[in-house]
């Protein structure tokens, strides 16, 4: 019985404490929403946070419905989801709110990585937010699915996957930035979305240059920036020129590009023949494995504007090559192995992509108004950023008690999966079930 107690008496000092560490890190977002609205919609602003953290569910997870059961108690749930209802739908703040801090999270890290003598990274992806069954929300446009492409692959023993031509379906267009460091956990810096139709519309490459204007002003010309294949093309490689930015770019294997004697060829005819210069064994993070990598690079030009480039050629074993497209100095191997460490580091938001979409249920919002969805999406941002605040997990720290005592995993493929954000959630959820954080008494 006294050990019931102590246990207890530890698991709601441990739910207060948590709770207060999401509120000091949200302070900058809590001190500006008071000035703009209601005190009442500020707790539930706070109370909304805690609420997506708790709630888990793929298909329901951002439902109002469903998170106002969480923010009250379930006899409540009306009550709660009205509640939330007046905060998204409220004119006294916007979504610009929440941007604004996620670009001071990364405006931090990368002062702090430059203080620490360490290399900033600034890492690009475009995705999309598959809505197949909506027709009434504002901004609707057609995406490509990723998903009706990933069911056509065709699979080891069976036949005849159905084929024709990409599937397009309603949703919305999403841009995602992070700042990262050769080693340790990712800070999210901005997440955008955008659209082709309606009184939002608007265009990627328009998005895109007001995203890389605004890091020039707040990040300066000497962070290093780096794209997947989607970017590549004399489109984008143009505006990168003429903002002077330093990039890393995949190029596609059917891109030409100007060798030394001018002329122009594939990355694969440019290299074909070469010897790598040198090999290392690298951590393939898509395929859980060390994968042999041999390294080259050559002198190269754009084709359009004749810009001195450098083409690093990185090759695995029994995978597609890599051709990285850079204004980097590669001419000595080292330099080309910085160029490919740094290009593995992108990675890291692909795992971002799928954490917001199949954990933090980002395809699941039913708002119609376009901007009461953007609010609620940003807010649930503001819940990965705390999640991400606990990386790495130190032994002594609150994160490792909270995982030893509400959400323990043995055998080893619990040891070797890093999973750590999906299990600091459901640990999460249990702590705060069993112990009701009292966020009222912070505001």
């Amino acid at each position: 019985m006294l050990k019931d107690k102590r246990n207890k008496a530890e698991g709601q000092e441990k739910s207060k404490e948590l709770e207060k560490r999401l509120v000091q890190m949200l302070w900058p977002v809590l001190v500006e929403l008071k000035q703009r609205m209601d005190r009442r919609l500020v707790k539930t602003f706070l109370g909304l946070v805690l609420a997506i953290l708790m709630h888990r569910h793929r298909n329901q997870g951002l439902l109002l419905s469903e998170l106002g059961g969480y923010l009250l108690e379930p006899e409540h749930c009306q009550a709660g989801t009205k509640r939330i209802s007046n905060l998204l739908y409220s004119d006294k703040w916007e979504a610009v709110v929440i941007e604004e801090f996620l670009w001071q999270q990364g405006t931090q890290r990368v002062e702090e990585l430059w203080a620490q003598g360490k290399r900033p990274l600034v890492i690009w992806d475009e995705s999309v937010l598959e809505k197949p069954e909506s027709l009434q929300a504002e901004g609707l446009c057609a995406v490509h699915s990723s998903k009706a492409g990933r069911l056509k692959r065709i699979k080891p023993g069976y036949y005849n996957p159905p084929g024709g031509r990409p599937i397009f379906v309603p949703g919305f267009h999403w841009l995602q930035v992070l700042v990262i460091g050769q080693q340790g956990p990712p800070t999210l810096a901005q997440l955008h979305w955008w659209t082709t139709r309606g009184e939002q519309v608007s265009q990627a490459r328009t998005e895109e240059m007001q995203l890389l204007d605004h890091m020039d002003q707040i990040w300066g010309k000497e962070v290093p920036h780096i794209w997947d294949r989607g970017f590549a093309g004399n489109p984008w490689l143009t505006q990168a020129f003429l903002h002077g930015a330093r990039i890393l770019l995949r190029w596609p294997k059917n891109f030409q590009l100007l060798d030394e004697q001018e002329q122009l060829r594939k990355p694969g005819e440019i290299s074909k023949g070469k010897r790598s210069w040198d090999h290392r064994l690298l951590w393939d993070a898509r395929h859980h494995c060390e994968c042999k990598t041999g390294v080259i690079a050559f002198p190269v030009f754009d084709p359009t504007h004749h810009q001195p480039l450098w083409l690093v050629v990185a090759r695995r074993k029994n995978q597609s090559p890599w051709y990285l497209l850079t204004s980097e100095p590669a001419h000595t191997p080292e330099l080309a192995w910085q160029i490919v460490l740094a290009y593995a580091r992108r990675w890291q938001v692909e795992m971002v992509l799928r954490y917001h979409k199949s954990e933090l249920a980002f395809e699941s919002p039913r708002l119609l108004q376009w901007n009461s969805r953007h609010k609620l999406l940003l807010i649930t941002t503001l819940a990965y950023a705390y999640l991400l605040s606990f990386l790495p997990i130190q032994p002594e720290s609150p994160a490792a008690w909270l995982l030893q005592h509400f959400c323990p995993r043995t055998g080893k493929r619990s040891r070797e999966t890093p999973a750590l954000l999906y299990r600091l959630r459901i640990a999460f959820t249990f702590l705060w079930l069993f112990h009701p954080p009292p966020f009222f008494s912070y505001l």
